[in-house]
């Protein structure tokens, strides 16, 4: 049984979190295959939990796009194993699925929260499995399970904004909390994420949301920002006068997106290199603290 308290507290906490990402994947984007060893995989969530994740987010489905999918029980084997090892370490654990399946048998392990991409909207029974487990739930804005992706532009049929980005995302994404309600998901176990870069591949659909928090927060949900060494922040980078941004240039530039959304108030900033935006983040939360005064 998870702690109701325990996760009253992790859903409304008082300052910016930092969740770290745990891909056991063989093709996602940046760090694919480094972590598919299930040894060289515990390795690596303990070290991010060293480093300070308060949160560690495991996924074993790359979602990269033009990425094909894992069979159900490669996924159920990755995530299971990972998620018993690093319990252990006394993780808080966040599984990176869109299987309700998935889902069911990490919770059943002692995981507290699901990231689900698609928001609910790929497997019906997803939001079902969290209102029968009363686990958070991370509510993802998405226009398709990789949707536009066999093109030479990755999500360019899922990428217009009639409304503009940051209106639509936000009444697009309300519509699936809504429908995750509707399945019993209390809303007090809600959390909401923009979707950086999915059905999003430029700058400009991108920097409108992270510019446009306060619209997300003010929906009354916490909010997770998921940038972390995504296209844009290359794209970014390269229109600033970086000549081919190095993986070293993607963190840096995620750390200070990182440092601008705690002060900002997120609810927590989900990366790759964790002790980076971890002390981005103690400077956000500081800078905020100092600003309500």
């Amino acid at each position: 049984m998870i702690d109701s308290k325990a996760l009253h507290d992790l859903h409304d906490a008082d300052r910016t979190l930092v969740m770290g990402v745990l891909n056991i994947t063989e093709d996602s984007f940046s760090d694919g295959g480094l972590w598919l060893d299930p040894a060289k995989a515990r390795e690596h969530g303990a070290a991010m939990l060293d480093a300070g994740a308060d949160i560690v987010d495991i996924g074993a489905e790359s979602t990269r796009p033009g990425a094909k999918r894992v069979s159900e029980a490669d996924e159920l084997a990755r995530v299971t194993g990972a998620t018993k090892a690093l319990l252990e370490h006394g993780a808080v654990l966040s599984i990176d699925t869109t299987r309700a399946s998935v889902a069911a048998a990490a919770l059943d392990e002692g995981a507290q929260i699901i990231n689900d991409v698609s928001g609910g909207t790929l497997d019906a029974e997803l939001p079902h499995v969290v209102a029968d487990h009363d686990c958070l739930y991370i509510v993802q804005h998405w226009r398709g399970w990789l949707a536009g992706s066999k093109g030479a532009t990755p999500d360019a049929d899922t990428s217009v904004y009639h409304g503009g980005v940051l209106h639509d995302v936000r009444d697009e994404l309300m519509r699936q909390v809504d429908a995750v309600l509707a399945a019993g998901v209390k809303p007090e176990r809600i959390i909401i994420d923009p979707g950086l870069g999915f059905s999003k591949p430029g700058i400009e659909h991108n920097l409108p949301l992270l510019a446009g928090l306060e619209t997300f927060r003010a929906t009354g949900y916490p909010v997770l920002i998921g940038q972390s060494r995504k296209r844009f922040v290359s794209a970014l980078l390269a229109d600033a006068g970086f000549d081919e941004p190095t993986m070293d240039d993607r963190d840096n530039a995620t750390a200070a997106f990182s440092a601008l959304c705690a002060e900002h108030g997120a609810w927590a900033v989900r990366v790759h290199d964790v002790a980076r935006s971890r002390a981005a983040v103690a400077v956000g939360n500081v800078w905020r603290r100092y600003a309500a005064a």
